[in-house]
């Protein structure tokens, strides 16, 4: 009995010590722009070879600082409207839509969005004809050194 006894006092103590295991989630500090591109905004270069447009003239990329560019993420991707003119896919740069070949750079204040043809036969590239909406998802991360 009194083996009994201390075998049940061993179970009730290592169940009552046992560990509590809590998670934590903290807040996403993430941030997604939406914005929307007209075909007017897209400018050609001067060797004819690329479309681009600066995306903090259209809307302010503050956001977009050395601390970000050094230590954080960002993803870009792009949405052309369906036949009813809906916005109902994205897809992330860089890649290719209708033999146009989309690309994006970072810097502080801003992105600039790039279409340059993707077939070699054709050197000058098509600026699109229809508003596009892009989004763009700023990633924060913790600098872990």
């Amino acid at each position: 009995m009194k083996k009994l006894t201390i075998l049940m006092l061993c179970i009730a103590t290592l169940g009552l010590a046992s560990c509590k295991k809590d998670t934590i989630i903290e807040p996403s500090m993430n941030k997604t722009i939406i914005v929307d591109v007209l075909p007017s905004d897209w400018v050609l270069s001067s060797d004819r070879n690329t479309y681009s447009v600066q995306l903090d003239k259209i809307t302010g990329l503050s956001e977009i600082d050395g601390y970000h560019l050094d230590n954080e993420a960002t993803i870009v991707a792009i949405s052309y409207p369906n036949a009813n003119g809906n916005f109902t896919s994205y897809s992330a740069l860089p890649f290719v839509y209708n033999l146009q070949s989309y690309s994006y750079t970072v810097y502080i204040g801003g992105i600039l969005l790039e279409a340059q043809n993707s077939d070699t036969q054709t050197v000058a590239p098509v600026r699109p004809t229809t508003k596009v909406r892009v989004k763009i998802t700023l990633i924060a991360a913790e600098n872990v050194t």
